[in-house]
């Protein structure tokens, strides 16, 4: 019994901190939404193939919700604050081109 729960203990703590990206990550200034995505997002977000970063929902397929989302978090996902301007605009705009909507 101690097992398990030392064992839901670590879960749940994996869960609450997100994916353990570094929130206080900071592109490079001339970083491509590419560079960016592949630095910050793809240790929780993995592409799905060469040409599909991730599949969105169509309430966050659009420039701001996608903004809105990666500086703010979520339960799971860690806010990447420091990804602003047109760093967060590049990064928004490299999703958007390749992600399916669905």
């Amino acid at each position: 019994m101690k097992k398990i729960n030392i064992a839901l203990t670590i879960s749940a703590l994996f869960i609450l901190t997100g994916c353990g990206a570094s929130k206080d990550y900071t592109p490079p200034a001339d970083a491509s939404g590419e560079q960016i995505f592949s630095s910050a997002c793809t240790e929780c977000h993995k592409p799905l193939s060469a040409s599909v970063a991730m599949i969105l929902s169509e309430k966050v397929a659009n420039k701001d919700a996608i903004i809105k989302k990666f500086q703010g978090g979520s339960m799971r996902m860690p806010a990447f604050k420091n990804i602003q301007g047109e760093s967060a605009d590049r990064l928004a705009e490299y999703i958007l081109t390749n992600s399916e909507v669905r």
